[in-house]
């Protein structure tokens, strides 16, 4: 018994940073980017081909796809607020025909996918953050330094010394380890 074969594909949209990931048989492709590029797909408009690869078991794949990303997806669409590149990087690992774009292999594909994604890193520099703490009515006044994708609150700041709700385990413990004076401020 052969594993049916059809296309994945993956659009971008006007939307900064709304994808959609879908499937369709190889022989209705063609016509099923006509029709999404000039009616575009629930409301959404400027879809534009970004990747497709022909696999098998597509329809599988896709679910897969679906169910990886459910978390980022909208309402009971096809629609997925992602990073176009993560989605690449995935979608050029299977095992499949790049059939979109024609010009570029899966291993280029995934490469510059995977360099998009790593330079999205928050750039080296000092950032400043001031805020009105309404638990204690208190200012927090931080500096930091980004250094590699790495933070270091910087020696001066003035942190809160008492917990807001929401606060993260992660947070709680750094703050323990840290060395404040009764204002906050770092030592």
């Amino acid at each position: 018994m052969s594993e049916e074969k059809g296309i994945i594909y993956l659009m971008s949209t006007a939307v900064n940073g709304l994808v959609k990931i879908g499937q369709t048989k190889t022989e209705q492709y063609n016509e099923r980017m006509r029709f999404l590029k000039s009616n575009g797909y629930r409301n959404v408009t400027g879809l534009k081909r970004e990747y497709a690869i022909e696999v098998s078991e597509y329809k599988n794949k896709e679910k897969m796809l679906h169910e990886i990303f459910s978390k980022s997806r909208i309402s009971d669409t096809e629609l997925f607020a992602l990073d176009k590149d993560i989605v690449l990087q995935l979608l050029s690992s299977f095992d499949g025909k790049v059939i979109f774009p024609v010009n570029e292999n899966k291993e280029e594909i995934f490469e510059n996918a995977t360099e998009n994604v790593e330079s999205k890193l928050i750039p080296n520099d000092t950032y400043y953050f001031e805020k009105l703490k309404k638990s204690d009515n208190r200012t927090v006044k931080v500096s930091a330094k980004v250094e590699n994708g790495k933070w270091t609150i910087l020696k001066g700041s003035i942190i809160g010394i008492t917990e807001d709700k929401g606060v993260s385990q992660k947070a709680k413990l750094t703050r323990e380890s840290m060395k404040f004076d009764k204002q906050g401020k770092l030592l």
